[in-house]
């Protein structure tokens, strides 16, 4: 008989091994390649600007472009909490892979890795908020999946609740349910209907919430929150804010979702935001750093009672996913936290937040046609922009126009010796997001490159000026086509 090769012919030839990208042996064009079979357009934009890599990392902290310059990484999105695969959880995968005897996914039967992670997660967070003590926890693979396990366990607890209270510049993922929680036109647009349905109120304002809720009444599913609004810009509410909304909402009888995913985990300074502003939220996502900046993992923690109304009985299985929970996702995020916890990150975060704050107010005072306003939380900074011109551009949206103070910033920090990160819901404001365990003088280095950006361009236009016009209409065409 012959075999099911010689029936079908050869195998097909793959033109990449995966041994040669291993080695920096493979020989192709990655930026060609993207922009012919991914997203290309965006790859051409950052190419545009010089600042599409692909990168490979000298430290963890440090990274190298294509060109030999050398960069300190603060572009991570707050997911790369110990910077490019640190040693230590690297040995930790190492000998989990030589060692490991538990099922890889065990979809159908306990794990002692999900069951250690589910028990340190209901730990550190009962250590500062008690009443989670009994709390359950469901495993995702992002951020943007924990919101739709969360807002599940929501609409379960409350079925005949159809909306969601949200928030001006929030953000939440990009999933149909988790997109229909962030209120901006160019990721809605295309899309709507979206589901559920959203009453999206001023951040940080308890009287918008307490007439919402009013509004609502039985039709309130769920407020959901970020304690700060990181692609928002690293925006933060007035003092009491959290505390106060907790308090509105538990009257109403309407459960609290407390997006951590940027804002857990110690970026901020703590392990949750939103209990150290005084909220006590019913559900909690994570996700970035929970993955070392290695695996993709999400996580749902619930309050019990709440978790029992969507998982519970022969409903048990009425939330599930292929390898949320599988054993190399969260034995990582177990060695992860166990390295954010004992290395003490969320006092660093304070430490170190402070202190970069300090540096960045000194160098936006010296630079106040470029920098119209600098925040932080935690080790989580942003750099709001001047616009980069003063006037309407014909066929371009304003919000577009400002988008270009952000991506010529990129650049201007990158030629500095930075890797920074966009915000999505803050046209004029980049990100840094160094690693939480950055050493020192990297830190301080990084804050001086930063420095020498803005010398090099005393006015937001400077920055335009500076760009060669042939890739400033390379740009225009990648951006507007």
């Amino acid at each position: 008989m012959s075999s099911p090769a010689t029936k079908l012919g050869s195998a097909p030839t793959l033109p990449v091994k995966a041994a040669d990208v291993l080695r920096s042996t493979a020989r192709f064009d990655a930026l060609a390649v993207e922009k012919n079979h991914g997203n290309g357009d965006l790859i051409e934009i950052l190419d545009v600007l010089g600042v599409a890599g692909p990168f490979e990392f000298t430290s963890p902290w440090e990274l190298k472009d294509p060109d030999g310059r050398h960069l300190i990484h603060a572009g991570g999105y707050a997911a790369v909490p110990f910077g490019e695969q640190f040693p230590p959880l690297v040995e930790f995968i190492q000998e989990y892979l030589r060692t490991n005897s538990q099922l890889g996914l065990p979809q159908q039967s306990a794990s002692m890795w999900r069951a250690a992670l589910e028990s340190n997660l209901v730990a550190l967070l009962s250590a500062s908020c008690p009443s989670h003590s009994d709390s359950r926890v469901f495993f995702a693979n992002s951020g943007a999946e924990a919101i739709e396990g969360a807002l599940k366990v929501a609409r379960a607890a409350r079925p005949k609740a159809t909306t969601v209270i949200n928030f001006e510049r929030a953000y939440h993922g990009k999933t149909q349910g988790a997109l229909a929680l962030t209120p901006n036109e160019e990721y809605q647009g295309l899309f709507r209907p979206l589901t559920p349905k959203a009453k999206t109120i001023p951040y940080g304002d308890p009287d918008a919430l307490q007439a919402a809720l009013k509004e609502l009444g039985a039709d309130a599913m769920a407020v959901v929150v970020e304690p700060v609004q990181g692609e928002g810009g690293v925006i933060t509410p007035p003092a009491g804010y959290l505390a106060r909304l907790g308090e509105l909402a538990r009257a109403h009888g309407v459960p609290v979702i407390a997006d951590e995913v940027q804002s857990g985990l110690g970026r901020t300074g703590s392990w949750f935001a939103s209990v150290a502003a005084g909220l006590e939220p019913d559900i909690v996502t994570l996700a970035k750093p929970l993955g070392g900046g290695l695996v993709p993992i999400g996580a749902v923690i619930a309050r019990k009672k709440l978790y029992r109304a969507l998982l519970k009985g022969l409903t048990s299985k009425r939330h599930s996913n292929t390898f949320g929970g599988g054993s190399l996702a969260v034995a990582v995020g177990l060695k992860s936290l166990e390295l954010l916890v004992e290395g003490r990150m969320d006092e660093r975060a304070r430490e170190f937040g402070a202190r970069g704050q300090r540096r960045l107010e000194e160098i936006a005072r010296g630079a106040p046609d470029l920098i119209d306003s600098v925040r932080s939380a935690g080790m989580l900074f942003a750099i709001s922009l001047k616009p980069v011109v003063g006037f309407k551009v014909p066929g371009v949206s304003a919000e577009d126009v400002q988008t270009f103070a952000a991506a010529l910033a990129l650049r201007g920090l990158h030629e500095a010796g930075v890797h920074g990160c966009y915000s999505t819901n803050a046209h004029r404001t980049v990100r840094l997001t160094p690693a939480l365990n950055m050493p020192e003088e990297l830190f301080d280095e990084m804050f001086a490159r930063v420095g020498r950006f803005a010398e090099g361009n005393p006015r937001s236009s400077t920055m335009l000026q500076r760009f060669p016009l042939p890739r400033m209409l390379r740009l225009a065409k990648a951006a507007f086509g």
